[in-house]
């Protein structure tokens, strides 16, 4: 039985030829994200997009960057919200490893990396989490180790961490059991921020910050809408939690919030409307009834609502709606 560290374990299990992300049914087969929840989803990415392009002074052509797209659900529900004027300068782009879905909006670019030097939003929700890396247990000696693991999901305790896993743990996860070693998570979402010639950077995730660290490891999996042992066979997804603060690149402006506020600044919300509408117009009442059920299940503190949002100005004002919300700050380099 071959043993290997979580890292490329993972990368196989999920991108190799066979692996999970490659099957057709796609990521929305296995579990629900705020994508598939609602469309309301797709009009706050549209909203943002919007003012993003307002800060940017309208350029003549706009990128719209979903950093693992999965089947290009988002793409297509922000096409579908957003006007003409702006639909017509819009250059969307959908970055996945998977092959191009059939019936694909002609307009979305399929790419497998993120395209350089563009200007507007670039958007990765839950692609952090998935981005593999290995795990580190501390022995009996307090030393950090890498764990090893087969295909089985059978672990052991192999090499100690060389130097910059090291540094990376005792300045960014210094206290548990376990560690997540989240630097291939930084470098990824280094990459994809330093490829914006301007715009604005936004990841969504689980997340955790330094205040917060689990004492023990997220790693889990998920397959057919149940959480599973994380198993790297390609049969399951494997994921954990971001540090979203070791994320954050420095000089920039940079804000962390969760996705209950960013929702509610841009426009979602879960309140019932009034009573009254349903005697003077029923099925306008039960339209938005349903609206609100969707806007109170994206914004759920103890759900959805909770994710993190880690948002980053690349060269541009901050966008109107976001502006308003408390915690923006300049990162020293």
């Amino acid at each position: 039985m071959e043993w290997m560290r979580w890292r490329p374990a993972t990368e196989r299990a999920l991108y190799g030829p066979e692996g999970f992300y490659r099957r057709p049914e796609g990521p929305a087969g296995h579990f629900r994200t705020s994508v598939h929840a609602s469309p309301k989803y797709a009009a706050a990415v549209a909203r943002l997009l919007a003012e993003t392009d307002a800060a940017l002074g309208r350029p003549a052509e706009l990128a719209l960057v979903d950093v693992g797209a999965g089947r290009g659900e988002l793409l297509a529900g922000v096409l579908a919200a957003v006007g003409p004027e702006l639909a017509g300068r819009l250059r969307p782009y959908a970055v996945e490893l998977a092959e191009r879905p059939a019936g694909t909006d002609p307009r979305i670019v399929w790419t497998d990396r993120v395209p350089d030097g563009v200007s507007g939003l670039l958007f990765a929700n839950e692609w952090l989490d998935n981005v593999p890396l290995d795990l580190a247990e501390r022995d009996e000696d307090g030393r950090l180790r890498y764990q090893e693991v087969t295909v089985r999901g059978e672990r052991r305790l192999g090499a100690e961490v060389d130097a910059g896993d090291a540094e990376w743990a005792a300045a960014w996860w210094p206290e548990g059991e376990v560690v997540e070693l989240g630097g291939p998570r930084d470098a990824a979402w280094a990459g994809a921020v330093g490829a914006l010639e301007r715009g604005l950077a936004v990841a969504v995730d689980y997340a955790h910050t330094l205040a917060s660290r689990p004492y023990g490891e997220t790693l889990t999996g998920f397959r057919e809408g149940r959480e599973v042992r994380p198993v790297p066979d390609g049969s399951c997804d494997v994921t954990a939690h971001v540090a979203l603060d070791a994320v954050a690149v420095p000089g920039l402006h940079t804000l962390w919030t969760t996705q209950r506020e960013a929702l509610r600044a841009l426009g979602v919300h879960g309140a019932r409307p009034p009573l009254a509408l349903a005697s003077t117009d029923p099925v306008a009442y039960l339209r938005a009834l349903g609206g609100a059920g969707e806007g109170a299940e994206l914004t759920d503190p103890s759900g959805l609502g909770a994710f993190g949002w880690l948002a980053q100005a690349v060269r541009m004002p901050v966008p109107e709606s976001l502006a308003g919300l408390p915690g923006w700050q300049t990162l020293t380099p």
